[in-house]
């Protein structure tokens, strides 16, 4: 790789903030500019997965699952503590501080500005979205704070796991319901699409440059395309939903205020509990960000099942995916600042 193209990478990455903010605008404008566009590639779906979105994902991550040694996973045992406080975040934390944030400020403090008849769909959106970990984003974001790959793939790969027993039975238990319809296809083409078919091609792919001596080439020139997938899944997240967004800029923004609370408390406190605990900072990056981030593609298909397409819970979870990306990436912006502090007195 060029010093010319290091250096062009470095600033691209320096300012990713700025050409993220950008997409977003660009993304909005476009939805609302050729909304017939945008309504064809986000009906471009299999079992509520858009397939353009996955496709870019797949660009993101990929680049980081090359970076995985598979015969050295065993290791991740070391990094028990660190996984121990992700999945008590991810599951005995973050549903039901959801739960209680879109009671206190929804279901009360902002009460007087909502429909009334929306508000328990709001709040059951909201929970739809707090109850199950985010599959593929959190790759990218644990690239971005030189997290240990294999403690990143082992995690996300067990709370697939988890996933599948406990979503229903947590949403279940917070929606007050006996019984609720889980988009069993959507979660597993998830799995495959973002777990199980990338871990694959990434396992062949990297042996095979291994033989010829050129993986860290690639993982060279692929760098600047993981960079650009990642605006153009913002543009696309932000255009599918730009009608929604000019059309009901003041629901959006209070459903914004909960969701974007409950991403910092929950990053922050899995961040502290694992610097208590004196894990590494490469494992506690990934833990908090892991811990703070939301599986966005089943909550929306779940949204959409139980309440229907047209419904608060679908615009409750459909707002978790604008919100995603700019709030995780200030969140990976607070993990790199304060590696010093992270480190010092460990």
């Amino acid at each position: 790789m060029s010093s010319e193209n290091k250096k062009s990478l470095g600033l691209f990455a320096r300012y990713l903030t700025v050409w993220v903010f950008l997409s977003i605008v660009i993304g909005i404008s476009l939805g609302s500019w050729f909304a017939p566009g945008f309504h064809l590639l986000g009906d471009m779906e299999i079992a509520q997965i858009n397939l353009p979105v996955a496709l870019l994902i797949w660009a993101m991550i990929l680049p980081m699952l090359l970076k995985i040694d598979y015969t050295s996973l065993h290791e991740v045992w070391h990094h028990r503590r660190g996984i121990g406080v992700t999945l008590a975040i991810n599951w005995l934390v973050k549903p039901f501080s959801m739960a209680l944030l879109g009671w206190l400020f929804l279901g009360h403090l902002f009460a007087p500005l909502l429909d009334a008849d929306k508000i328990p769909e709001y709040i059951a959106g909201l929970i739809l979205l707090a109850a199950a970990p985010c599959t593929a984003m959190v790759f990218v974001w644990s690239r971005l704070v030189d997290g240990h790959p294999q403690f990143t793939l082992s995690q996300v790969a067990l709370n697939d796991v988890i996933m599948i027993f406990a979503f229903a039975p947590i949403v279940g238990l917070l929606l007050g319901v006996a019984s609720i319809t889980v988009p069993w296809n959507t979660l597993f083409l998830s799995v495959l699409l973002y777990i199980v078919i990338p871990v694959a091609v990434a396992y062949f792919l990297r042996n095979l440059l291994l033989s010829h001596g050129r993986l860290d080439d690639v993982l060279h020139m692929m760098d600047p395309f993981s960079m650009a997938a990642l605006l153009v899944t913002v543009v696309l997240l932000f255009g599918f939903q730009g009608e929604q967004i000019l059309a009901q800029p003041l629901v959006i923004l209070l459903l914004a205020i909960p969701i974007t609370i409950q991403v910092y408390f929950n990053s922050m406190l899995a961040y502290w509990l694992n610097r208590k605990l004196g894990v590494a900072h490469c494992i506690a990056g990934p833990s908090a960000l892991i811990g703070a981030s939301n599986f966005f593609e089943l909550a929306v298909a779940a949204a959409i099942a139980l309440f229907g397409f047209e419904s608060g819970a679908a615009l409750a979870t459909v707002v978790g995916v604008l919100v995603e990306v700019p709030v995780m990436l200030s969140v990976v912006s607070i993990v790199n600042r304060s590696k010093g502090w992270y480190e010092r007195n460990q």
